[in-house]
């Protein structure tokens, strides 16, 4: 993981320079901001590989910082909040974070948990790295999906569910697997964060969404590409 890069963000200066030494001792280039604003800007001209956020911030919120950097700079997100409310989580995870870790928090944790997002994203080298399926073409390098000559806006998480789906073509994957295989296997939250998902991915890539053609539902069981 050495030579990626990482944006904090906490208006807390303690809490950030604990973060900073931490990642550096783990050869992170650290990139810090104390307020939403900075931070979006930060994001802009220094091109993160993540962001670790705080909702607790001035000038520019948490959530809506979160879903500037999921949807405008495509960058994946973990959540650092002493925010421990269930409907902070649930937000948090509709906008599209790939994880939430709640304050107090140990700073080995918070490491792993950025590798395993990074690996999860993009450090997981494949032999392909197009997919293409009917109208629909995916290029995860450049995470780039295409209908026809139309570009598709997803976030992270709706790009990671698409990719899997393609690359395991008639696969049932259940509610539980899908929560595991794309926002962690010790996340332990709802796994209606994966029907919500669903349904937004679908209203994006497909014709009728009541009636999709790609996305299946398997009743009692899941969901599968269907080809």
């Amino acid at each position: 993981m050495s030579g990626q890069k990482v944006l904090v963000v906490d208006d807390d200066a303690k809490i950030l320079k604990i973060v900073q030494h931490c990642f550096q001792k783990e050869n992170f280039e650290v990139v810090t901001a104390c307020d939403g604003e900075e931070a979006y800007t930060a994001a802009k001209l220094a091109s993160p590989d993540i962001a670790i956020v705080d909702l607790m911030l001035p000038k520019l919120n948490g959530l809506d910082l979160c879903e500037l950097l999921i949807k405008e700079c495509d960058i994946p997100v973990i959540i650092l909040s002493a925010k421990g409310d269930e409907l902070d989580r649930i937000v948090g995870f509709r906008l599209g974070v790939d994880d939430y870790i709640s304050k107090p928090f140990s700073t080995t944790e918070l490491v792993l948990r950025v590798q395993a997002v990074l690996r999860r994203v993009g450090g997981i080298k494949r032999s392909q790295q197009t997919l293409a399926y009917g109208d629909i073409c995916i290029d995860e390098k450049k995470r780039l999906v295409t209908i026809g000559k139309e570009a598709i806006t997803l976030t992270s998480k709706e790009f990671e569910l698409l990719w899997l789906f393609v690359s395991n073509p008639t696969t049932v994957f259940t509610r539980l697997q899908l929560l595991n295989r794309i926002w962690n296997s010790d996340y332990e939250g709802d796994e209606n964060t994966v029907t919500v998902h669903i349904r937004r991915l679908r209203e994006k890539i497909e014709k009728d969404p009541s009636h999709p053609e790609y996305i299946k539902t398997v009743w009692g069981v899941g969901y599968k590409f269907h080809i």
